[in-house]
């Protein structure tokens, strides 16, 4: 997945750049109006993440812009502005969200992948090492595009630690993720599982907090 990122603060920007990487999207950041509408032309964006406030085209004018040349691609406003009239006016000139700054990044995820999966843009794989990636359409991991046939319950605890990486893992939310109302579990099958998971990973650490749950260490 590859967004434009628009924002003249170069910290910030560099900020947003980090992390989303590090969760495996490709972006392009452009510091005005100007420079985000020449990548526009040059690449095909599956989201676009504007401030408003930035030189020679506004980002208000620049979607306003890119919606009215038919360009539908879900945008999302950073944005320091709190009054209503501003607000208002970027969902007139075609937003599909918006945060304010300062930027919880967490929240920003979550917020991203709401918005393509309503716009039908399914992450198609997510690398877990070299030649290994984990396929969330299908639930299946790939080692050298072989099918590893994993385990159901594995491939749902794998994916619960990925979607709360660098968070705890409690064992509730593993059970209420892995065995449904009426079905029995144990403790050992729960290791079991989590042992399973621990094998897959190459460079993260699937650790024990002692009395709370795990948590995936990047």
């Amino acid at each position: 997945m590859r967004i434009l990122l628009l924002e003249d603060d170069e910290l910030f920007a560099q900020t947003i750049e980090d992390f989303l990487d590090e969760e495996g999207f490709l972006i392009d950041i452009a510091k005005d109006g100007e420079e985000a509408l020449s990548l526009n032309y040059e690449e095909n964006y599956d989201l676009y993440l504007f401030d408003i406030n930035v030189p020679k085209i506004n980002g208000l004018e620049l979607l306003k812009d890119l919606r009215e040349s038919g360009d539908n691609t879900p945008t999302m406003f950073l944005t320091s502005y709190k009054d209503k009239e501003s607000l208002e006016q970027g969902f007139l000139s075609g937003a599909d969200d918006y945060l304010k700054k300062p930027i919880d990044l967490d929240e920003l995820i979550l917020r991203i992948k709401s918005l393509l999966k309503r716009a039908g843009k399914q992450i198609d794989k997510i690398q877990l090492g070299e030649n290994l990636f984990f396929s969330p359409n299908d639930k299946r991991v790939y080692n050298n595009n072989e099918d590893m046939n994993l385990p159901m319950k594995v491939v749902e605890l794998l994916e619960l630690f990925l979607e709360n990486k660098d968070k705890i893992v409690t064992k509730e939310m593993i059970v209420n993720r892995l065995w449904h109302c009426e079905e029995d579990y144990s403790e050992g099958s729960i290791r079991v599982y989590i042992n399973a998971v621990k094998k897959i990973f190459v460079k993260e650490k699937v650790v024990n907090i002692k009395g709370v749950g795990y948590k995936l260490e990047y």
